[in-house]
């Protein structure tokens, strides 16, 4: 029996919604890693009981932070996107986190710069304050590694394993394919971007469209290990979108933008090698895109119809979708991650 809610909201489903395609569903993914990262730093005596632990975030890590917080007796400091709605701020107030929201703004990079600029100014205002860096600190791979334990048992992968996700933080994707590999070495792992992000060298392509929250970055982030790739997909929102609509559709699974871009994505990777099994991450629920998506329905183009364009460079890349044989490369430069607030990634998996 769990103890508390976090728990089960962390433990994913796997669900095979197709001949050698699998489903890794999560009702909000990051409550994997904000446990398990907060039980450790507990663990090792890296912060006392019932400080405060302050991050940024765009709306997932938030609610997970404020779980794991929960759970744990600590508290809680968000700095918060625009991109955070009414119902997760109303969730965040009653159990006890503070959110700072920013102001609103068209501007992914500008609204990400604010928020690391409001986490400095906090970490002076109050030093005993502990700054999680989800972007930055592997501590955040941690809790990934039961899933793949899991993942590697139910999948029958025999005929070897593709990995598919959006790569946000690049924790989820990251710490994944790590654990996997330590189990087979016969594991791809195939990244999903939007258009605009720089961490994988897309952000000279504009969307005219909304950006796909939490998949992309406008700043370097160090927990994203480049090399680990095998190949990238960047998708357009209404690529994104056609893949969320079919995916509910076709298989009554009801997730959210990043779902529908992972999805169309494995399809496709599956198509090119279906003696393989494909694996794609739901980070989180459809609730959030009810309005934005799941009300346009009319507008999705068949996702059968819908294909990436091949590229071997980045300035080739264009809408609506695009795909590159990454081979392991190492980061555009654009994307190097520095050692933000004092302290580097670690290295504690």
């Amino acid at each position: 029996m769990d103890e508390h809610i976090a728990e089960a909201i962390g433990r994913p489903d796997l669900i095979r919604v197709d001949d050698g395609l699998i489903c890794l569903r999560f009702e909000t993914m990051k409550v994997v890693s904000a446990l398990a990262a907060v039980r450790h730093l507990l663990d090792t005596g890296a912060v006392r009981p019932g400080a405060t632990l302050l991050d940024s975030s765009s709306g997932i890590y938030a609610y997970a932070l404020a779980l794991a917080c929960h759970r744990y007796g600590m508290g809680c400091h968000i700095v918060g996107s625009t991109t955070v709605d009414h119902t997760l701020r109303t969730q965040l107030a009653i159990l006890g986190a503070t959110l700072e929201q920013m102001p609103p703004s068209d501007d992914l990079k500008l609204d990400q710069k604010r928020r690391v600029a409001r986490v400095h100014e906090i970490l002076r205002e109050h030093p005993d304050h502990f700054w999680m860096r989800q972007y930055h600190d592997d501590i955040h791979y941690l809790g990934y590694r039961a899933v793949a334990d899991r993942l590697y048992a139910e999948a029958g992968a025999d005929g070897g394993l593709t990995l598919v996700g959006g790569v946000g933080s690049g924790a989820s994707t990251g710490a994944l394919a790590r654990y996997l590999r330590r189990r087979t070495p016969d594991v791809r792992l195939v990244g999903v971007q939007p258009f605009g992000s720089v961490t994988f060298g897309s952000e000279h392509v504009a969307d005219p469209e909304i950006i796909i929250a939490g998949i992309g970055s406008s700043i370097p982030f160090a927990n994203v290990s480049h090399a680990a790739y095998d190949a990238v997909h960047w998708l357009s929102f209404d690529t994104a979108l056609a893949g969320g609509v079919d995916l509910l559709r076709r298989h009554a699974v009801f997730a959210g933008l990043s779902t529908g871009a992972g999805y169309a994505t494995a399809r496709w990777e599956r198509a090119q090698a279906p003696g393989r099994t494909t694996v794609f991450i739901a980070a989180d629920t459809g609730h959030r895109y009810v309005d934005t998506v799941f009300a346009r329905h009319a507008e999705a183009a068949p996702l059968d119809t819908l294909a990436p364009r091949m590229v071997t460079s980045l300035d080739e890349l264009a809408l609506p979708w695009a795909r590159m044989e990454w081979a392991g490369a190492a980061a555009p430069a654009a994307a190097v991650a520095g050692t933000e607030g004092g302290r580097g990634p670690l290295q504690r998996t």
